[in-house]
């Protein structure tokens, strides 16, 4: 129900909402008849906890905004700012002049007044800060500036605005202009127009130095780093005592071919594959993964701190591991010709892919040949050479199958999104020089058949149990938001069902597949859906199209799978059936830690892709003026954003560079149109950009059409309702 909860709220509180009855949004979501009931209490949940009402026209709203409101702070760079509401209305954020804020900072939970005015019978809200109830953050990571009088101030780094900070004394640090520093505030500003006084605590080195950014990063972040000195004894007495040979409880298949295929500079191998036919000619696949659970017990200070960590942390050119090197690098990993514990998952398909029968081991095995995804994508194209015949056969034989597997998926309705990671090249002084889109070959479709098979596999050998676990979500996307998207394609010129089913959605991925569409219709797409998050709630995987799915094949970096392995182990063991085992919680246990590893899983994701942003914008902070080709992939009235798909990043090209007119964003065309030239700008659109400059500090990159839009400014007022209607005539 707390789902359901959640999907009502996200529907009211879309900008297009308009209200519905009970029976109209339960309708509008996509419940039918047999959900109707736990959709009914959700509302009345919701009704007694105020969130939520139901007007004497049974229609279901938000609350009206009320006189006074709780909040986070949102500061803007020109002063004012927004109060975002801890309770939802049907208002939704508060807008806060600029000499209304009390010198509250981005983040921050403050209290404001309701200021509400009729301005031309329209009802207006404002906001008075009347309290700071909680400070965001008294830390914070920036970039030490010296004005023209000598003064010392701290630049913030990072997404949001957030003000300068004096120092009083730098000098006592022995930092210099242009070093990054992590400051503390000592006092707060008490209005808008005064700035926070700070004391510099630690020096992290010079900007544009990359260990300088990637420990920026970590503490702006708060990554852990340093394992506890109990850990690192537990992590050493673990290594110190394995002996594969002294085993006796598990299957020795350490003479079966079992090879691994991971990235050139991957160091911890926590997946390997072998396969082979059975005399019934179908596939066997086997799926091995480190048997980490083997060496990390429950409750002890290694698992402690894996939960708490939640997560290995993979940042440019580094990695953050959730367990000490010596098992994630070391017994643990799948190393090539070395003995190591595994959990193994088996899979028996037909020749179609359809899977036959699962069965489930605790092993030892050795791999090999550890290959990397281009090496093994040459043997797949015939560059055999230098590798071991079973090896190559193996290959071959992993594709063939990956193959059935995949397009069996593709039927059922996997979703598929096409957004390419970017690739850092750096020099050898560690500073990026290039970056280009990150290899696609097939061996990491392979992989990823194989990984989300066995995840598949063991989620719904747990099921038959009936023992709460902790699952990998993916909710359905309601139907509010399934519209949503066909609004926006047919406003791109893409015809859709008027239903956007899964088939329908891998029908539109496939239509704008390679055209200059296809990143702003996949991040749309991606926009329209939920995050996929770690809960035992049992509603399955919708993107995979997986009525059960668990995370159980990278134990060594996630500690979701680390769980799973307790279970497994039990239920190799032949114990899941029995009461009172150590290792099934309870699933308030479950959803607490779940929301826990969810939000580290966010938190390393964002310290990646922050980091990424950082360096390419260092190196293009030293291109401006150079030209790069983008496609249109947001409209707005304040400017018109361009993404470059070879390095990975967004700028934006602000209306003065758009060229000599008056430019507003028409939403019902999607488009940006010239008020007096009629020039139209689309999402999508093919452009050459010109570098204007580069703001590292608020991670922003500004750039201009290389051309102009507008050769001359015609003199007749352009009318956007003639305008839609000759170009819907046009469509006609």
């Amino acid at each position: 129900m707390e789902l359901i909860k959640k999907q009502i709220l996200r529907v009211l509180c879309r900008r297009d909402y308009r209200p519905l009855s009970q029976a109209k949004l339960a309708e509008a979501m996509g419940y039918g008849p047999s959900e109707y009931s736990n959709f009914q209490s959700a509302v009345q949940s919701l009704r007694q906890q105020g969130q939520i009402l139901i007007g004497v026209d049974k229609t279901i709203t938000l609350p009206a905004m009320s006189n006074g409101v709780i909040g986070t702070f949102r500061a803007n760079e020109r002063g004012f700012g927004f109060i975002v509401p801890l309770e939802r209305n049907a208002h939704g954020d508060l807008f806060v002049p600029p000499d209304e804020t009390a010198g509250a900072m981005n983040g921050d939970i403050v209290a404001a007044r309701v200021v509400k005015k009729n301005f031309r019978g329209q009802m207006r809200y404002s906001g008075v800060v009347t309290e700071i109830i909680e400070r965001g953050s008294g830390r914070f990571v920036g970039l030490l500036q010296q004005d023209k009088g000598g003064g010392w101030y701290v630049v913030p780094e990072g997404k949001g605005y957030f003000p300068s900070i004096q120092i009083q004394d730098a000098t006592s640090s022995q930092a210099r202009p242009n070093d990054k520093v992590i400051v503390e505030v000592v006092s707060y500003p008490k209005r808008s127009d005064m700035a926070a006084q700070g004391a510099i605590v630690q020096v992290l080195g010079r900007a544009g130095n990359y260990e300088t950014e990637i420990n920026s990063i970590i503490a702006q972040y708060d990554l852990p780093y340093d394992f506890p000195e109990e850990c690192r004894q537990q992590a050493r007495e673990a290594a110190e005592g394995y002996n594969p040979d002294a085993s006796k409880d598990r299957d020795d298949i350490s003479q079966e071919v079992i090879i691994t295929i991971d990235p050139p500079d991957a160091k911890d191998f926590d997946d390997a594959i072998s396969l082979r036919k059975n005399k019934d000619g179908n596939w066997i696949l086997g799926v091995h993964i480190a048997d980490v659970s083997a060496f990390i017990p429950m409750h002890s200070p290694l698992d402690k701190e894996a939960q708490q960590r939640g997560n290995s942390v993979y940042l440019p050119g580094k990695v953050i591991p959730m367990l000490p090197e010596v098992l994630s690098n070391g017994i643990c990993s799948l190393q090539p010709e070395q003995k190591r514990f595994a959990k193994t998952a088996y899979i028996t398909y037909d020749m179609q892919g359809n899977i036959l029968g699962t069965e489930f081991a605790n092993s030892i095995i050795c791999s090999r040949a550890r290959l990397t995804y281009e090496q093994a994508d040459d043997i797949l194209k015939g560059k055999a050479a230098g590798f071991a015949g079973e090896v190559v056969a193996l290959l071959k034989d992993m594709e063939i199958l990956a193959r059935a597997i995949e397009r069996r998926r593709e039927k059922n309705g996997m979703i598929h999104l096409d957004l390419p990671e970017t690739e850092l090249v750096f020099d050898k002084a560690g500073r990026v020089i290039d970056a280009h889109p990150a290899d696609n070959c097939y061996p990491h479709t392979m992989i990823e058949m194989f990984m989300v098979e066995a995840n598949d596999a063991v989620a719904s050998a747990l099921d038959r149990f009936g023992v709460p676990f902790m699952r990998r979500i993916h909710p359905d996307p309601d139907a509010v938001s399934t519209k949503n998207i066909s609004r926006f394609v047919k406003l791109c010129g893409i015809k859709v069902p008027r239903h956007l089913d899964r088939a329908a959605i891998q029908d539109l991925l496939a239509a704008v597949k390679d055209t200059p569409l296809s990143h702003a219709v996949n991040m749309h797409v991606l926009r329209s859906m939920q995050r996929a998050e770690y809960s035992p709630l049992n509603i399955g995987h919708f993107a995979l199209a997986s009525r059960h799915y668990c995370h159980f094949t990278s134990p060594i970096r996630r500690y979701a799978d680390l769980m799973i392995h307790r279970l497994m182990d039990c239920y190799a063991k032949g114990k899941l059936s029995k009461i009172g085992l150590e290792e099934v919680l309870p699933e308030a246990d479950l959803i607490e830690i779940g929301q826990h590893i969810s939000f580290t899983e966010n938190q390393a994701d964002g310290a990646e892709n922050e980091l990424k942003t950082v360096l390419i914008l260092q190196m293009l902070s030293k291109k401006v003026g150079d030209e790069m080709n983008c496609v249109v992939s947001g409209l707005t009235n304040f400017g018109v954003f361009v993404q470059c798909l070879k390095f990975g990043i967004e700028g934006l090209i602000e209306p003065g560079d758009l060229g000599m007119d008056e430019w507003r964003f028409v939403e019902k065309a999607q488009a940006v149109v010239g008020r007096h030239s009629g020039k139209s700008i689309h999402l999508g659109q093919p452009m050459k950009v010109r570098i204007v400059s580069v703001n590292v500090p608020g991670r922003q990159l500004f750039v201009a059409p290389a051309e102009p839009l507008i050769e001359e400014r015609k003199g007749r007022r352009f009318n956007p309702e003639k305008w839609l209607k000759k170009k819907e005539r046009k469509k006609g």
